[in-house]
């Protein structure tokens, strides 16, 4: 069972060892990954799923927090892992159906942004059937509370990074540990992973979620979706 995952941009030399065949993997740029040290498992291939209107239509309808995408288990796009789709997005809360390539429903997620939702953080919640609901929120207050001080510091240091090609730019609290009852299931760290904890979860909500989380990365992120062409 794979215990971590993480949204990875495919690389140009991904067809070594066999992970990829050239001229297969064209129209995808983002895979989800097994992140062991020394590995390059890719666990699902990930598409957009366009609406009528294309791309255009798509990140117009990404700005109120829409998503729709499809985790294909092999490059050649013959197997649907799962199909993600939007049921209602606006006003800061978004809501999604995960489905399996059977039809049937792995879980739904909801996120609640920040100041729009229940809290002053923004908040996730994810369930499975048959399972508990899980609940996380990005980031600890405590962090949180040492960030927005030093934001206009933060601020000055990633206009330099950026316009000086070089160093990291710095990121808000990304931690969300997701919480049911007493159990912790599954928690995205810091470094962009995904951690499956608990042998229930469903390892294809699983991927679905890491590259959802991922989507709504920050404003000096990469969001993996929001790509033009």
């Amino acid at each position: 069972m794979t215990n971590a995952l993480q949204v990875v941009a495919l690389p140009t030399d991904a067809k070594a060892g066999g992970v990829v065949r050239p001229g297969v993997a064209e129209g995808f740029g983002h895979v989800v990954v097994d992140p062991s040290p020394g590995r390059f498992d890719v666990v699902a291939y990930l598409e957009r799923e366009l609406p009528p209107g294309g791309i255009p239509a798509y990140l117009a309808a990404r700005k109120d927090g829409a998503r729709s995408f499809v985790l294909w288990a092999e490059p050649e796009r013959r197997t649907r892992l799962a199909t993600l789709v939007t049921t209602s997005a606006g006003n800061g809360v978004s809501e999604y159906q995960v489905w399996g390539g059977q039809g049937e429903l792995l879980g739904t997620f909801v996120r609640e942004k920040a100041l729009s939702g229940k809290g002053l953080r923004t908040r996730w919640t994810v369930a499975q059937p048959g399972c508990p609901a899980a609940v996380g929120s990005k980031g600890r207050i405590f962090w949180w509370y040492v960030w927005w001080p030093l934001f206009p510091l933060w601020v000055l240091i990633g206009v330099a990074s950026v316009f000086g090609g070089g160093g990291d730019v710095p990121r808000g609290p990304r931690r969300i540990v997701w919480r049911a009852g007493r159990e912790a299931p599954l928690e995205y760290r810091s470094d962009d992973r995904v951690v499956v904890h608990a042998p229930w979860v469903d390892q294809r909500l699983a991927a679905a979620l890491t590259a959802v989380v991922r989507s709504f990365d920050s404003w000096i992120g990469t969001p993996w979706d929001d790509k033009k062409k």
